[in-house]
């Protein structure tokens, strides 16, 4: 057993992650990989599936050229949205790519980069909706601050947080502008802070992904019992572990598909 593999499992016995993966309520054991970075799209699909679909619709922040996101999966499913992206080339990547879903008006890409104190103008000046299904907050440094600042609604929100800070400490970065991740733990916010937001917004945390990258809410109206309570950080929340999982099985396609729901037969 390779050293990080002995770390993981040392983690897995003290963050108890066999008994949440043993609890139907988890979502620990919803991993599964289309089209997401860490797994996400399982995560995504196990929630709806518990709170059922509405208007099918998304808005993703921070899509990089939309190959490798959390809501392309949900794209090419026949659900509609607005991608945010502030790197230029790869903004123009993804319009490119996904060029015949732009055309037909199901999705659409906005180039810039976001802060607080833009978001809303922002999708104002586009006419975004104010009310979607899911909503996806990604940006490394400044993720809790746009969030935080974001009027939209959503039932489902996926929002990055910081799996180096332990879940009973509610810090962030201190919000400057234009900021980058450098590449070190300083970054983003603890789980603990995000759990906060989510509250201020009527939004639940029921379960975060298996790497501790992303924190999963539901609002409070439709998490009924449906997921593994209480609904906080310090029952959620999962350690970094990064570079635990590669991508499972074959490659993503690398332009853009559509996929087909079979019809129900009685």
């Amino acid at each position: 057993m390779t050293k990080e593999r002995q770390q993981i499992a040392a983690m897995n016995s003290i963050t108890d992650f066999e008994t949440r993966c043993r609890d139907p309520k988890s979502l620990s054991r919803s991993y599964a990989q289309v089209y997401s970075q860490f797994g996400e799209d399982g995560y995504i699909a196990e929630i709806f599936s518990r709170i059922g679909e509405k208007t099918r619709t998304f808005l993703e922040i921070g899509v990089e050229n939309g190959t490798q996101n959390t809501t392309r999966f949900l794209l090419e499913r026949g659900w509609s949205g607005v991608w945010i992206e502030g790197d230029e080339q790869k903004s123009k990547e993804a319009g490119e790519i996904f060029q015949d879903f732009i055309v037909s008006g199901q999705s659409k890409i906005i180039q810039i980069f976001v802060e607080p104190d833009n978001i809303n103008q922002i999708l104002d000046s586009n006419n975004a909706a104010m009310i979607f299904d899911y909503i996806s907050v990604d940006v490394d440094q400044n993720t809790s601050h746009v969030w935080r600042a974001l009027d939209r609604t959503a039932r489902v929100a996926c929002i990055e947080y910081n799996a180096s800070i332990p879940p009973s400490v509610a810090v962030e970065v201190p919000y400057q502008a234009g900021a980058a991740w450098d590449g070190t733990n300083h970054f983003g916010a603890s789980l603990k802070t995000l759990d906060l937001i989510g509250k201020t917004k009527g939004m639940s945390l029921v379960g975060c992904d298996f790497p501790g990258v992303n924190a999963f809410f539901v609002t409070d109206g439709e998490t009924g019992d449906a997921f593994r309570q209480p609904y906080d950080a310090m029952t959620h929340y999962e350690p970094p572990r990064y570079s635990a999982l590669n991508h499972l099985g074959h490659p993503p396609a690398a332009t853009a598909k559509r996929w087909s729901h079979p019809r129900e037969t009685g």
